[in-house]
């Protein structure tokens, strides 16, 4: 579009986003941002959505770009604004989500007095943005915003630009504001791939560890056409941004979190070759165990950077080892998967973990969008639903807990008409519970189920894995929550979500039927 008249610095902010496709912005807003708002409110163009904790807003934002793949707009207030919303900014920078993260300031000539809300936001932002810009004068917002736009969907990841209230309401001069387009992805170095595709002929144990762009359905049969031709294992990183599986698909295996597991998986592998993802390392450091995941003796690859051409990797790689076909399905080598359940021979009785996974894996509404945060209590979850209905599985990818009811949110205003199933533990779920408001706010098509176990069984796992196998009192009161035990049913209905409690395989049946064919949110609080 074309400003004729001369506008303010969030008017060509909103103006510039718009014109960038960008129609969607999960707000927490203060006084700093007031006038964006104003101008958000002459553009109906832009969807606001509202999130009761900048966490919310960030993880909601990032579940929106995961689906839509764009870049939803933030808005958060000021450094303390910008710092409750970090933990999801963290987890949507693993996940390369393009994401531009708006922070409001103070007014310019307002900093140097020091006022009880100045922070240093650019020092707070720097660690979770791939791209960092200030606005000083309004005249700079419109290309300030375009370059975070670009910044955001070229690497991508997240940006970050941070608004001054006075840039924000002094007047702007009028310039036209013009569409971009996305700068296309690098050339990759030919000669690598070549040399990649000779190594994995000269025979001995392959491993392709594939992430990111490579777990989509219409590139998943490239792999494993490349794999068959070579007699390569393909595995998918422990966790996932997203993956487009169930029947028809690519069932493709996963790195198993443990570190003595994973170490296991790769053992004798003579190479590793990452296509569009990270060299395996664990989680976390454990007495004894090593970092590297793969076997010492192994050489590792890397196929494509984030901001390469994949497609013409991939088609570079397969010339080179002679695969010319795609075979419609294919199962990565590794071990099998659990049995899954027909929709009317599903687990009877008191709920556990892995009867709940199970029916949930069952009943998958036909294209679902899967929302994982299980931590532990759900881990069976993914080899249960290998041949279930067609779904995507969006994970926990930054460690940072507190991102599945969120990303459940952004991913069902991004996706109307798809049902979203959220699987989420009872502790994490806690860091976030005002997304359920959002949720109910926006009329969003989301099946919660809650495992409530009332612990943070992870950690319980994790004392073992460091080697403290016997506790007390004071340690079991750190990793449990069940005095007083949490009243899901309560919480949810308290944020305007409908709830019920199932704790018979039977009731979680009949309470996961009637909330996935229905419209609006619900949650199931599964009793394990």
């Amino acid at each position: 579009m074309s400003a004729e008249r001369k506008t303010n610095g969030a008017e060509r902010l909103c103006d510039t986003l718009i014109a960038q496709g960008v129609d969607t912005c999960f707000a927490n807003p203060g006084t700093s941002e007031m006038h964006f708002v104003g101008a958000l409110d002459r553009r109906p163009e832009m969807r606001c959505v509202l999130g009761l904790f900048e966490g919310v807003v960030t993880g909601a934002a990032d579940g929106y770009a995961r689906m839509a793949e764009k870049p939803a707009a933030t808005l958060l207030h000021l450094g303390p604004g910008l710092a409750n919303g970090l933990a999801n900014l963290h987890n949507a920078k693993r996940a390369r989500t393009p994401l531009i993260n708006v922070v409001g300031d103070h007014a310019t000539h307002h900093l140097r007095h020091e006022a009880p809300l100045a922070s240093d936001i650019d020092g707070l932002a720097r660690p979770m943005s791939n791209w960092l810009g200030r606005a000083t004068r309004p005249d700079e917002v419109g290309p300030l915003a375009a370059a975070a736009w670009r910044a955001a969907v070229s690497t991508p990841g997240v940006a970050t630009l941070v608004l001054p209230g006075d840039a924000a309401w002094n007047a702007a001069a009028p310039v036209p504001i013009v569409p971009l387009a996305r700068d296309a992805p690098k050339a990759v170095d030919a000669a690598k791939i070549r040399a990649i595709a000779r190594a994995v002929a000269t025979g001995g144990r392959t491993v392709f560890l594939v992430g990111g762009r490579a777990l989509r359905a219409d590139v998943l049969p490239l792999v494993a056409a490349i794999a068959e031709r070579t007699g390569a294992e393909f595995v998918a990183e422990t966790f996932n941004a997203r993956i487009e599986r169930g029947t028809g698909r690519i069932a493709i295996g996963k790195l198993p979190y443990g570190v003595d597991d994973a170490v296991r998986h790769l053992a004798g592998a003579k190479r590793v070759v990452l296509i569009d993802a990270r060299p395996p390392v664990g989680f976390f450091a454990y007495p004894g165990k090593p970092s590297e995941l793969q076997d010492p003796a192994a050489s590792l690859y890397r196929l494509v950077e984030p901001d390469e051409d994949l497609a013409e990797a991939l088609a570079l790689l397969a010339e080179g080892v002679g695969a010319e076909h795609r075979p419609r399905t294919a199962t990565a080598p590794g071990p099998a998967p659990a049995p899954g359940f027909r929709p009317d021979d599903l687990p009877k009785g008191p709920l556990t973990a892995q009867s709940t996974c199970a029916i949930v894996a069952a009943l998958l509404p036909e294209e679902a969008i899967v929302c994982d945060e299980s931590i532990s209590a759900g881990a069976t979850f993914f080899e249960t639903s290998y041949g279930g209905a067609r779904h995507d599985y969006l994970q926990i990818t930054g460690g940072s807990i507190g991102i599945g009811l969120p990303l459940g949110t952004g991913a069902a205003v991004a996706c109307p008409g798809r049902r979203v199933v959220c699987l989420q533990a009872d502790g994490s779920a806690m860091y976030t519970i005002q997304a359920l408001w959002t949720q109910a706010r926006e009329r969003l098509d989301v099946t919660t189920v809650i495992l409530s176990n009332r612990r943070y069984a992870i950690l319980e796992h994790e004392m073992r894995n460091v080697g403290i196998l016997q506790y007390g009192e004071n340690a079991r009161r750190m990793l449990r929550f069940d005095d007083p035990p949490l009243d899901w049913v309560a919480l949810a209905g308290g944020h305007g979500v409908e709830a019920a409690r199932a704790e018979t395989g039977e009731a979680l049946a009949d309470l996961l039927r009637a909330a996935n064919a229905r419209k609006g949110p619900f949650l199931i609080e599964a009793a394990i």
